[in-house]
């Protein structure tokens, strides 16, 4: 597949307010994600990803639309040597990825019935690079383990590395 977008969609029995709360909210979000968010949530904002104690920063990290229990769009996160380490990238793949454009991804929460329709958007992507690779495995599992916090109260358990 050539896109420079990768789609998700789910349904998940839960509220377009809890939805929210748990893309936004540090104590959940490091529950099923691993990464504690620190913004205001509003367009422009910075964003500042924490990952056990691991920050990344960078100003072109920045909330790009932000509707409480609607819609949450950002860029995404910066690579640094940092992370890399932390997560045991090996120095090609990390290189290959410092090279690639700056994506975004975008959540839109859409009431269907007693559910909540969730459509992740991860766009400007490189059409064969190196991220649209790693989130394809990456989205489906995170947003299961969302899915079974918000329906069950337990996250699912990360999978081996």
């Amino acid at each position: 597949m050539d896109s420079d977008t990768f789609v998700y969609t789910t349904y998940i029995r839960t509220t377009p307010e809890e939805l929210w709360q748990a893309l936004t909210e540090p104590e959940l979000t490091r529950r099923y994600w691993g990464v504690a968010f620190e913004s205001v949530w509003t367009p422009g904002a910075p964003m500042v990803w924490d990952e056990n104690g691991r920050r990344t920063e960078d100003p072109e990290q920045v909330v790009l639309a932000a509707e409480p229990g609607r819609l949450l769009s950002y860029t995404w996160h910066t690579f640094t040597p940092n992370w890399a380490e932390a997560v045991r990238l090996d120095d090609e793949v990390y290189q290959r990825l410092v090279r690639e454009r700056r994506s975004r991804v975008t959540f839109v929460i859409e009431p269907s019935g007693d559910t909540v329709k969730l459509t992740v958007t991860h766009g400007d992507l490189e059409p064969h690079g190196t991220i649209k690779a790693l989130i394809g495995e990456g989205w489906p599992a995170l947003i299961s383990s969302l899915k079974s916090l918000l329906e069950t109260g337990e996250e699912l358990p990360e999978p081996p590395r």
